[in-house]
């Protein structure tokens, strides 16, 4: 475990924080949490992707709740999507734990790539039903959750994109996506712990920010509805541009 100083942890609050307001409103925010646990902090790569699936649990299982009260929950329109993300979710984490750091951090920017492109195509929002065919929904969230296993950073993206996609609007989508991304993260986080690829004092830093910041960002997102989400998300795309550049 890497040594922890005060402006590390408050730090690492912060940062959970905005990402926990972003994840929950569209995706990405672990975009900024990996980086910053890596690069600021220091966590071999693997470490870091392991470390903020403990923040990320948090802030989903926060995010949850935090819709609920607001009257939309996500938890029916999830079902016939959880079997396949829960599949590829175990398949994504047991795979990407195995490879060295150096090449999770070359694979992890190969695969942004496509994630950017297919998230800066403005879906189409219709309303509150997945209207795919059974078939078209287990292959795609069966690829979602392989990468969200894998990964994590940015699969919330790319769960609004499918979402939307499918027929959902945005504030649907968002209460579905919290949803399935507890699910995958509650497969992938065991994987990560056994394997010793979590360093426990940030993760529960890590976790209070997130858990802060899911919990508004999923009010926000509701009461300010797609006129709030979509600019977050094109906020998180244009930050996901910026780190596969490498402007930061």
């Amino acid at each position: 475990m890497a040594e922890m100083e005060l402006t590390d942890a408050l730090l690492v609050i912060g940062a959970g924080f905005i990402a926990g307001v972003v994840n929950a409103m569209a995706g990405g925010g672990s975009l900024l949490t990996v980086g910053l646990l890596n690069v600021v902090v220091g966590l071999p790569g693997l470490v870091a992707n392991g470390t903020n699936r403990v923040g990320v649990l948090v802030q989903n299982a926060s995010s949850v709740m935090s819709y609920r009260k607001e009257g939309i929950t996500g938890f029916r329109r999830s079902i016939p999507v959880l079997m396949p993300v829960i599949s590829g979710s175990l398949i994504g984490s047991l795979l990407v734990s195995s490879v060295a750091d150096e090449t999770f951090e070359q694979i992890f920017g190969i695969l942004m790539i496509p994630l950017l492109v297919v998230s800066l195509r403005t879906p189409k929002t219709v309303g509150s039903a997945i209207s795919w065919r059974p078939a078209v929904s287990a292959i795609v969230f069966f690829g979602i959750g392989l990468y969200g296993g894998a990964f994590q950073a940015g699969v919330g993206l790319l769960i609004v994109v499918a979402l939307a996609r499918s027929g959902l609007d945005l504030v649907n989508a968002n209460a579905v996506k919290v949803v399935v991304i507890l699910v995958l993260t509650l497969i992938a986080v065991p994987v990560f712990i056994v394997r010793q690829q979590v360093d426990w004092g940030f993760a529960l830093v890590l976790a209070v920010g997130f858990a802060i910041g899911g919990w508004f960002g999923a009010r926000i997102a509701v009461r300010g509805g797609e006129k709030i989400i979509r600019p977050v998300l094109f906020a998180a795309v244009a930050a996901l541009a910026g780190r596969m550049i490498g402007f930061y």
